[in-house]
């Protein structure tokens, strides 16, 4: 027997609780920002997130109402995706408190920065892998805009390199389920993708 939820009955709240909780596990995009003055950094976790597009790069995360991240992005044009780890889940936690925007969270959580090579904001010196990005789209959604954002750079600490490419394993992202719950990585499966094969005439 199922258990209907209707979203205009339960209301925009409770039916936001049931959507992060079916729809998991979700990445996390730790955006960093900075002020049009260059005077305040910020850095804020994101779980819609996702790419949009391969060629050229985009990728695109939503800021659930209007953020200090979606802000700076309308305002500069830039900002920096930084890979969430598993080892580093205290300290993203950490940075999603709804600090002021003239507060940077680099500072009140102790972060290291470290310079982006083609934006203005900095990059979080710790994270395994970095996307810096300029705005290409915002797209306003109810009380939602998404942002996108093509990637012009991309940076990885090569520890985290197999075969020449970012490895699962190494990189053990963290993310986001219902409430307050956050996932790791768990196990992982290979299963080869079946090509189709046109039936033979006769």
């Amino acid at each position: 027997m199922r258990v209907d939820f209707d979203p205009t009955a339960v209301g925009a709240t409770a039916f936001y609780r049931f959507l992060t909780s079916v729809v998991v596990p979700r990445p996390i995009a730790w955006v960093s920002t900075i002020t049009p003055d260059g005077a305040v950094e910020n850095l804020a976790p994101h779980s819609f997130f996702s790419i949009a597009s391969t060629d050229p790069p985009i990728v695109q995360f939503t800021s659930i109402g209007r953020k200090d991240s979606l802000r700076n992005v309308e305002d500069t044009g830039e900002f920096v995706v930084n890979f969430s780890s598993e080892p580093m889940l205290q300290v993203i936690r950490d940075t999603a408190t709804d600090f002021p925007r003239t507060v940077s969270e680099f500072d009140t959580a102790g972060i290291e920065r470290e310079p982006s090579r083609c934006v203005r904001p900095p990059r979080v010196a710790a994270a395994p892998v970095v996307l810096e990005c300029r705005s290409h789209t915002t797209l306003r959604m109810g009380n939602s805009t998404l942002v996108f954002g093509r990637v012009f750079f991309a940076a990885v600490h090569e520890e985290y390199l197999l075969n020449g490419r970012p490895d699962a394993r190494r990189l053990r992202p963290l993310t986001k389920l219902g409430g307050d719950e956050w996932g790791t990585l768990g196990e992982i499966l290979h299963l080869n993708r079946i090509p189709y094969e046109e039936p033979q005439p006769g």
